[in-house]
């Protein structure tokens, strides 16, 4: 069917809002006490970043790869995704971790075996 609107879940969050888990995994979220505006602008600039780096792997330019990565990790950083943690609890940095292999284990498994399991485990 032509112009079909495909509808997708948003992935689980973990209860305690730090990640959420695609296809198994742990991503760190975003820091939710960013203010509006620095969201908005972060968000724009890593999309702007993810596009540089899809033109400059089209156009076999490593320099501009290179550079456009460091974009993506920059904006990455500034929404709390990567680098220092956003939390002050002490808890440590999950992200990447198969939530199997965490402290989200029991809580995971309860979700069904789509979202726990990694395709082809």
């Amino acid at each position: 069917m032509v112009g079909a609107l495909i509808t997708r879940r948003a992935p689980p969050q973990t209860p305690d809002g730090r990640y959420i888990v695609v296809r198994g995994r742990l991503w760190r979220r975003s820091n939710p006490a960013l203010d509006p505006d620095t969201r908005d602008r972060q968000v724009k600039a890593l999309m702007a970043a993810r596009r540089a780096v899809r033109d400059a792997l089209a156009a076999g330019d490593p320099e501009a790869l290179r550079a456009a990565r460091g974009e993506v990790q920059a904006a990455k950083v500034a929404l709390g995704e990567r680098g220092p943690v956003w939390w002050t609890d002490g808890a440590p940095d999950l992200n990447r971790h198969m939530a199997r292999n965490t402290p989200y284990a029991d809580w995971v498994a309860g979700l069904g075996e789509s979202v726990s399991r990694p395709a082809g485990d």
